[in-house]
């Protein structure tokens, strides 16, 4: 790396922290603390409810009934479950109205709300009624699909934006099918590759609402495929390159089931059990033996895995506030033919530092093992969510890789747009949240195989500036300015949504 871009770099890094803790010096730490109109008023109930009313001792209260409106096809009784509280606790009054807090983020993280209202309801003695008032999602999202194939909008870019690289079809999903937070899916899914998918969740399957499962069944079939790389970017071989012009050079099919274990309301635990078919064309084979182990065309394997998850945030999808993790382990085949033990996990600090900044560090990391994999099991950074911002570009294979990434938001924009046309209570507004920000990201990958990559095998860092949209239905927009360590520089664009 060039010594002019290195200095500018390291100086970037040090005014972000700058700002870091400047702005964390400048935090009020009263600022959090109860609402004074809130304490009087706990106060005044508190002194009502004594005997004598010059002595104000808070005394406990019951939780009493839990009253439950808006909500036409979730189950009442999963909504409760949701809850930090239930019917017949004893606790004192703030701490009754700190919990409303938590149990609004909970319910807006199952992703079934778009808004969430929870209040006191009424006064009985010691008993306080609860009201809760839900505006309900869409559910059912049959919708067009049309989507190019590559990994994102730059790779597409690389390519022309050709419309030949296009997939479309129809993906049906109905969310919260029968109330309780279940999912059906069937994704019909046609053009340059082809996809079938039928699949059923169950998160909350038995009286208690601690179990669960889910089972489902995908075919895919492609005509291109990544046989290898390439300067850091992905080499492919096209059936329209070949004397087999049209055919599909890779087809995979997967049948699998799982079960799932949530004790707690932070906590959650899921089991897969699948057995996986993929078959290459021999043209696969030419371009790089090594696709498969052992120059097989064809492989059948079980796979075994385990995901444990921890959440404590105020908003999932883009937290500012709270600390989630998960871990887990991937077992691939039971002979030479597939022989891989994958471990990962990945964990999320965010934390607001006072005048609507918000900091946020996010951590990722893979260990493969053993480490003599075949290419097809070798890919880490430059996929789906596992990137550097500013090397979207590239992918960067291997057997372990990690990454951290730094991000400093302010909070420029909020407010609920209304929307006249739509006369529905749970729809009458549109949520809208900007931040801007700066961020660094920094990686590693390592890999002990192919090492003709420039990127493999040493410290990688990247950083830049950046816009977040945040709106319904948990979309968010990234518009971002990066620079990496090779000197390049440019506008990356995200969309990031569960559809």
């Amino acid at each position: 790396m060039m010594p002019a871009l290195k200095k500018y770099y390291l100086l970037f890094c040090i005014c972000q922290l700058g700002i870091f803790f400047c702005v964390k010096a400048q935090v009020n730490p009263i600022a959090g603390s109860a609402d004074g109109n809130l304490t009087a008023m706990i106060d005044s109930v508190a002194a009502a409810a004594n005997e004598d009313s010059s002595k104000p001792v808070r005394p406990h209260f019951r939780i009493g009934e839990i009253v439950i409106t808006g909500n036409k096809k979730t189950k009442s009784y999963y909504i409760e479950r949701e809850l930090p509280f239930k019917k017949g606790d004893s606790m004192q009054l703030p701490q009754i109205v700190e919990k409303f807090k938590s149990a609004r983020e909970w319910l807006m993280n199952t992703r079934l709300f778009n808004d969430v209202v929870v209040s006191l309801k009424s006064f009985r003695g010691y008993d306080v009624d609860i009201a809760i008032d839900v505006k309900e999602r869409w559910y059912i999202f049959p919708i067009p699909y049309f989507k190019p194939i590559d990994r994102n909008v730059s790779a597409w870019a690389s390519k022309g934006y050709s419309l030949d690289r296009i997939n479309y079809g129809l993906k049906f999903t109905y969310y919260n099918f029968t109330g309780r937070n279940d999912k059906l899916r069937l994704w019909v899914v046609t053009g340059y590759t082809r996809q079938i998918q039928l699949q059923y969740e169950q998160p909350y399957a038995d009286r208690s609402l601690k179990h669960g499962f889910g089972a489902g069944f995908v075919y895919s079939a492609f005509k291109e495929v990544n046989t290898g790389t390439s300067n850091n970017e992905q080499r492919f071989i096209n059936s329209d390159t070949i004397p087999y012009a049209g055919r599909f050079l890779n087809e995979t099919w997967s049948l699998f089931a799982t079960y799932n274990y949530r004790p707690a309301l932070r906590t959650k635990h899921a089991v897969r059990l699948a057995l996986n078919f993929n078959r290459v064309d021999s043209a696969v084979l030419v371009e790089n033996p090594k696709f498969f182990n052992n120059g097989k065309e064809t492989i059948l394997y079980p796979e075994l895995s385990y995901a444990g998850n921890y959440m404590n945030v105020d908003y999932a999808p883009y937290p500012l506030r709270g600390f989630m993790a998960d871990f887990g382990f991937v077992r691939k085949g039971i002979n030479k033919n597939i022989n891989l033990w994958e471990f990962s996990g990945s964990a999320s600090y965010s934390k607001p530092l006072g005048s609507k900044f918000y900091y946020n560090v996010a951590g990722n990391g893979t260990v493969k093992l053993p480490f003599n994999q075949p290419f097809y099991n070798l890919r880490l950074l430059g996929y789906r969510d596992f990137y550097l911002r500013g090397l979207e570009k590239y992918v960067i294979d291997g057997v372990v890789g990690g990454l951290v990434k730094n991000t400093l938001r302010k909070e420029v924009f909020n407010t609920n747009v209304p929307i006249p046309f739509f006369k529905t209570r749970s729809h009458d507004h549109l949520p809208l949240r900007i931040y801007v920000k700066t961020y660094t990201d920094w990686g590693y990958v390592h890999n002990p195989v192919f090492k003709s990559n420039s990127l493999t095998n040493q410290f990688l860092y990247t950083g830049g500036f950046g816009i977040d949209v945040v709106t319904l239905y948990d979309l968010v927009l990234r518009f971002e300015y990066s620079f990496n360590q090779l000197g390049e520089k440019g506008f990356f664009f995200h969309v990031k949504n569960d559809f």
